[in-house]
């Protein structure tokens, strides 16, 4: 018999992120996350994203142990302001057994039921900031930081639960090494001077967060015709601008503004820091954030985690400047390897960007969707 428990106290809710760690106990493709980063994100007292967002918690029990979890999440940004009637889930993990999966969904449908919605799609977090979609292809290559691993069977239970793919999503690599890097920084020269562009390098924290507003507006204007995309509020400017600008090596974000100042492009790569969170297993204590501090330094591969463009100046070659910048910095650092953060198969701009560094095409994840009935 499958028990569903809503989590109810601290105590559940840890049980609930450190389910995965039972589940994936020994796999040397899952990156654990901080624990502490975890029961941070789901606290309503800290991550402003309640604000517009209600979650709900649930494990699930057999012979009175956890054999799964969801969590169930309504945007009403999204339903109010957008009219998008979504059910949402994520954190969503289990044993391969079909009937712990039906009974997690179906506690999700009766929630989005409850709440007069139209469908529910997952895995997705509370926003577009959040990891997304169940891994379809890449099993057997090591997870990033900010995407979810799962084993194979996820998609098979979701499916046969009638569930449909709904947003595809592609991640990809390249070799440091196959990149034309003087044509890159002919283009660059030539771009900087018909528009009157200038790259900003930061050596230092400090120096960035000047601009960490202006970026995240600018990060609303470039992806708001995506589908499912909902704005970044200022409280949660704030709070990204604490929990993920200070942690990012600075000379790993750049910045292009115009004659005037303007921010017209940023982008934001950071160390991978994957086989540093494997060792830290969760915490920063007594020595896994030594683990962090030693990829921040030394890790020769990079994940490519944002860039935004306005849209005037989209398709314009400005992100030649954005790579030339990075290059210099890449080979001073030593850096072998860039990975890309999942990227919508459809979204066919940001996929230019990288069409002459001879990507790889190595992982692939999807969301699944299915009317509530």
């Amino acid at each position: 018999m499958i028990i569903i428990s809503e989590v109810s106290s601290k105590s559940e809710l840890k049980q609930f992120v450190k389910f995965p760690f039972q589940l994936y106990k020994n796999n040397k493709y899952w990156v654990p996350p901080i624990i502490k980063d975890e029961m941070d994100s789901f606290d309503k007292t800290i991550n402003p994203v309640f604000e517009h967002a209600d979650a709900r918690f649930f494990l699930a029990y057999q012979n009175n142990k956890i054999v799964g979890r969801v969590a169930a999440i309504i945007n009403w940004t999204e339903v109010n302001e957008q009219k998008v009637k979504k059910m949402r889930f994520g954190w969503f993990d289990m044993i391969d057994d079909i009937e712990v999966s039906k009974a997690l969904l179906q506690k999700v449908n009766e929630i989005g039921k409850e709440n007069n919605l139209k469908f529910i799609e997952g895995p997705v977090g509370f926003s577009n900031m959040d990891k997304v979609g169940i891994l379809t292809k890449g099993y057997k290559e090591l997870s990033t930081m900010i995407t979810w691993y799962n084993y194979s069977y996820y998609k098979d239970h979701v499916e046969q639960l009638g569930y449909k793919k709904s947003q595809n999503f592609i991640e990809t690599y390249f070799y440091f090494k196959d990149v034309g890097i003087t044509k890159y920084k002919r283009y660059a020269e030539i771009v900087k001077k018909r528009y009157e562009l200038k790259p900003l390098n930061f050596s230092s924290t400090k120096e960035i967060m000047p601009y960490v507003e202006e970026m995240f507006a600018l990060f609303n204007t470039s992806y708001e015709k995506l589908p499912s995309f909902i704005p970044v509020s200022n409280n949660q400017i704030e709070y990204f601008k604490n929990k993920f600008i200070s942690f990012i090596n600075p000379e790993y974000i750049k910045f292009i503004i115009d004659k005037n100042g303007k921010l017209i492009t940023f982008a934001i790569t950071m160390p991978s820091f994957a086989k540093a969170f494997q060792k830290a297993n969760g915490k920063l204590f007594p020595t896994g954030f030594l683990h962090i501090l030693k990829a921040k330094k030394h890790s020769k591969d990079v994940v490519f985690f944002l860039i935004g463009v306005l849209p005037e100046y989209q398709k314009k070659g400005v992100t030649a400047i954005v790579f030339d910048e990075f290059f210099k910095t890449y080979k001073e650092k030593g850096i072998l390897k860039t990975f890309s953060t999942p990227e919508l198969e459809e979204n066919k701009d940001i996929q230019l960007i990288w069409k002459n560094f001879k990507p790889i095409v190595y992982k692939k994840r999807s969301t699944y969707k299915k009317e509530i009935d």
